[in-house]
């Protein structure tokens, strides 16, 4: 983990992750084949991985999240005693760490770690994972109060759900914002065009805009709004007021021009059904 602490690039693919070594020995961090990596030597899981999803599907970890909040991660199979399996339960049984390596595009993973399984559940073949330190003390399918459930849910969905649906919005992006198209990642946001938890607000490309910060908030507190066309209307009273350079060239300027950055693939581009309920809420607040 501390290896990928050091990775040049967020995103990593099999050939990069197959130059780790040990003591002078390669051990690959993934295997190609199998979605549960137990490298030779060892008794227990190192890793997980769940390939990537296209920009239009929903991911199959989205509708994981036990009653208890926390996600679910399938077995190996439908047997119980799979090697696999058995490699993820030592993990467990051991409090090991893993490292989780999620689809973002064909061939490139956002690594998520550490990872710690905490429940077994042969019945519906899954096990319950952990995402966070917190969350390791969270007894799986335990009755909660919602209060309980609703922090430990946020805090899946923050270190899995919104964080792959950064990376993906982004690579789509190429990188930059799509209305002034500045490119540093920092800077940046995967702004969702139908908010998270709402219907059609799942975390999929379609829903998903990469923004700037101050784009960002301008679209959140409707002071711009994106048509379906993908035209840009800045709120009138917006366009009256007079203030300094980044109101006049950042917000005022774009009114009535086209989205400057958007997906190559037609899958990935803005959803116009969604832009249409989101402009029609723009319009009824402007």
């Amino acid at each position: 983990m501390d290896w990928l602490d050091n990775r040049p690039t967020p995103r990593v693919d099999f050939a990069w992750l197959s130059g780790f070594e040990f003591d002078g020995t390669r051990i690959p961090l993934m295997d190609r084949q199998r979605g549960i990596r137990k490298p030779a030597g060892m008794n227990a899981a190192l890793a997980i991985r769940t390939t990537f999803t296209a920009p239009n599907q929903v991911p199959p970890y989205n509708d994981a999240i036990g009653a208890d909040g926390l996600q679910r991660y399938k077995y190996r199979g439908s047997d119980p005693q799979h090697p696999e399996n058995v490699a993820l339960r030592r993990a467990r049984d051991q409090n090991l760490p893993l490292i989780w390596f999620v689809g973002v595009a064909p061939g490139l993973y956002e690594p998520i770690y550490p990872v710690w399984v905490v429940g077994d559940d042969p019945t519906n073949l899954e096990f319950a994972l952990a995402l966070d330190e917190g969350q390791r003390f969270v007894t799986p399918g335990r009755v909660v109060d919602e209060g309980s459930r609703r922090y430990v849910e946020r805090l899946t969905k923050s270190r899995l759900h919104q964080r792959v649906f950064r990376s993906q919005v982004l690579l789509a992006y190429e990188g930059r914002c799509a209305i002034c198209k500045i490119r540093h990642a920092e800077l940046l946001d995967a702004a969702h065009i139908i908010a998270d938890g709402q219907p059609h607000g799942e975390p999929v490309v379609p829903n998903g805009l990469s923004l700037c910060k101050i784009h960002h908030a301008a679209f959140d507190s409707s002071i711009l709004g994106i048509r379906p066309d993908l035209t840009l209307h800045v709120r009138q009273d917006i366009l009256e007021e007079v203030d300094g350079w980044m109101l006049k060239g950042g917000i005022q300027g774009v009114h009535d021009t086209s989205l400057a950055v958007v997906p190559r693939t037609r899958a990935a581009r803005p959803s116009k059904d969604r832009l249409e309920e989101r402009y029609a809420s723009f319009l009824a607040t402007a």
